[in-house]
């Protein structure tokens, strides 16, 4: 079975933004408040995230808890690593996820700027100044077998897209306009003329937008 790059469970605002402007150490996703975003997502009972027990079942837990079903690496652009900008002036930044990432993979983001490698816990990264489809080699030797998730963010998808290097992609519509900020789309229609499309309403007032390839 071919390894897939797959997007899971990113979120979009309805008028298309995956992040507002200004991003910031204190605000990761700009101007954007998260939970408008990802709240479907951290109720659910399968949520990487979660400490503690409970949580939601249903739709929106079918895809959380989809979201490292044979998984073996991820990709990601440096704005979601943290954000700096430029040369890595302090190496003592390591992710906004504390000693315990959520990935339990190697994670390899895409940087202009050279920066060593690290572990925390069983997760890796690797900086690497490539193109899409150079970091997709690496990262798919390095899953061995398995898919390899792209997560983001929007500037990231985009330029694989652009790169027709993604198979398949899931992408939550939150019910709230941003207004600025990372675009991902102006509509979903947008992809159809590479992608099969189907939309599912959840009852916690996202929409599941799913493509695959044609």
């Amino acid at each position: 079975m071919p390894q897939l790059l797959r997007v899971h469970n990113f979120g979009v605002s309805i008028d298309g933004f995956g992040a507002g402007e200004h991003q910031s150490l204190e605000r990761p996703f700009g101007h954007a408040n998260p939970a408008d975003l990802m709240s479907w997502a951290g109720a659910t009972a399968s949520w990487p995230n979660r400490t503690d027990p409970g949580g939601s079942r249903g739709l929106d837990d079918y895809f959380t808890r989809d979201f490292a079903r044979n998984i073996g690496a991820e990709i990601m652009g440096r704005n979601k690593f943290g954000p700096q900008r430029g040369p890595w002036d302090n190496l003592d930044w390591q992710g906004w996820w504390g000693d315990t990432p959520p990935f339990h993979t190697p994670v390899f983001v895409l940087t202009h700027h050279h920066r060593p490698s690290f572990t925390l816990a069983d997760t890796t990264f690797h900086f690497l100044d490539a193109t899409p489809a150079e970091a997709l080699q690496q990262a798919a030797d390095a899953a061995d077998g398995k898919d390899v998730r792209l997560g983001g963010g929007v500037a990231t998808i985009r330029q694989f897209l652009e790169a027709d290097l993604v198979d398949t992609m899931h992408v939550a519509v939150a019910p709230v306009e941003l207004g600025r900020g990372e675009r991902l789309w102006t509509a979903p229609e947008d992809l159809h003329d590479r992608f099969h499309h189907e939309s599912v309403p959840s009852p916690s007032g996202v929409t599941h937008h799913l493509f695959w390839r044609r």
